[in-house]
């Protein structure tokens, strides 16, 4: 049995693409009703334009090597001083996320940039009210803690939004001895040095760690790197064919409960 276990945030613990998924439908709904547009286009005219935008930002690439996605830029405030790229995040972001609501309305050929702006404040209000998070996260949690467990929060992301996001979920908060977050260091998993570093933190060899994760390419092959045993949590049946930038897991699990068969 390891000593300590490192989880994950986003879609391991939290479902965040649900979250994201329910401010959508929800904004997409107030527009139906206010410019009369088609709810259902206009979310799926948003997932498609945003990571268009996204990707034209000057904080582009600063955002891949930290780990924050475009539908996350359409709710952080960020402005994280730590950093300038996250200032200059907080500088562009307020535009971006107006005009992506603003070109998906013009899809339909409605509204304008009030009505952008308007749209994006009310997505950031969705989010905030929705959090998700998955229905075994706590129940796995108490157990492990029961058994005398470590745990660990390894998050990538700015630090104001991943904060943010534990501040309106506060009951994960106090089952972790660290939370770390990419965006204090400047650099996301799967590097190598942010796993070496929460060994430190925790004062112990890799052999005595396990991490858990959604994601192959970041939580599975910074585990691999450092010769953490990893645990994929495949909640939603991904297609388990493995690409070159995919980290080879030691354990695949589809639920947070299957874990507690494997500690033994």
């Amino acid at each position: 049995m390891p000593e300590a276990i490192f989880f994950d945030l986003d879609d391991t613990l939290l479902w965040d693409k649900k979250s994201i998924e329910l401010a959508l439908t929800l904004t997409a709904e107030e527009a139906q009703r206010t410019y009369q547009v088609d709810a259902d286009q206009l979310v799926k005219d948003v997932r498609r334009i945003a990571p268009e935008i996204y990707s034209t930002l000057s904080t582009h690439a600063f955002t891949q090597l930290i780990g924050i996605n475009p539908f996350e830029g359409l709710w952080g405030e960020f402005g994280d001083s730590i950093h300038y790229q996250f200032r200059e995040m907080g500088r562009v972001m307020p535009d971006y996320r107006k005009q992506v609501w603003t070109e998906a309305l013009k899809e339909q050929g409605a509204g304008d940039e009030d009505a952008g702006l308007r749209l994006s404040r009310q997505f950031i209000e969705y989010r905030r009210n929705n959090p998700v998070l998955y229905e075994e996260t706590f129940d796995v949690l108490d157990v492990l803690q029961k058994k005398g467990l470590r745990l660990l929060l390894l998050t990538n992301g700015a630090p104001s939004l991943q904060l943010e996001k534990l501040a309106i979920t506060p009951e994960l908060v106090p089952y972790f001895d660290h939370i770390v977050i990419s965006g204090n260091y400047g650099f996301g998993k799967p590097d190598a040095s942010l796993f070496e570093h929460t060994l430190r933190l925790m004062d112990l060899p890799a052999e005595d760690v396990w991490m858990v994760g959604d994601n192959k390419k970041t939580d599975i092959l910074g585990a691999n790197r450092t010769e953490i045993k990893s645990v994929w949590i495949n909640h939603h049946n991904l297609d388990e064919a493995r690409s070159e930038e995919d980290g080879v897991p030691n354990y695949t699990i589809r639920r947070l409960k299957e874990l507690l068969t494997l500690i033994k």
